[in-house]
């Protein structure tokens, strides 16, 4: 099966938040843009989820991606950054929902492992592989874009399987439905 499709990756954050967005031709992996979206200039909560909601509507109106890779949440010492991480997340996935898009999770070690080989890789040495794969010529001033960009990598790398979807294979429903020839009909009919 030839796959040809266009991924959204996104590195979340409230005060820059980083994204990347490449298409699958067959096997050939193609950049067609990385940024970030900067939200420090903006005073508060609110308006910060505001503009990632219509900003990452407008890339999504703009790229037409099928899906959105997403970075999870990891938890540090800091619960109050932990809440709003997790909010500006939740905001980017709800844009995404609201297109008719599906989205995927991925760690941060579990980024870091698909694009360099190691869970435990520097943002810079991240950027660096990155800057290999897509031939780069001029890094970007915030490693958040090489960041969106290597969780859109990383969904590509794993053929799509990040937490949601291993969550999924777990349950009893999707059992049944991927098996139909192991069920049984009870009573008799």
């Amino acid at each position: 099966m030839v796959e040809d499709k266009i991924i959204l990756g996104i590195d979340p954050g409230t005060t820059v938040l980083g994204y990347g967005i490449v298409q699958i031709k067959g096997k050939n992996l193609t950049l067609l843009n990385f940024g970030v979206i900067q939200l420090s200039k903006l005073s508060n909560q609110p308006e910060k989820l505001d503009r990632i909601f219509s900003r990452i509507d407008g890339l999504i109106k703009e790229y037409q991606p099928h899906e959105l890779a997403i970075e999870a949440p990891f938890f540090g010492k800091n619960v109050q950054s932990m809440l709003k991480l997790g909010r500006a997340q939740g905001v980017a996935i709800a844009a995404c929902l609201s297109n008719g898009m599906i989205y995927e999770e991925y760690s941060p070690r579990r980024i870091k492992q698909a694009i360099t080989g190691n869970g435990n890789a520097s943002k810079e040495q991240v950027a660096t592989m990155l800057q290999k794969i897509f031939q780069i010529k001029d890094m970007p001033k915030y490693l958040d874009a090489t960041d969106g960009l290597a969780a859109a990598v990383c969904h590509h790398f794993s053929k799509g399987v990040g937490e949601n979807y291993k969550s999924k294979e777990k349950s009893w429903e999707s059992f049944v439905k991927n098996n139909p020839d192991r069920n049984i009909k009870l009573g008799g009919k």
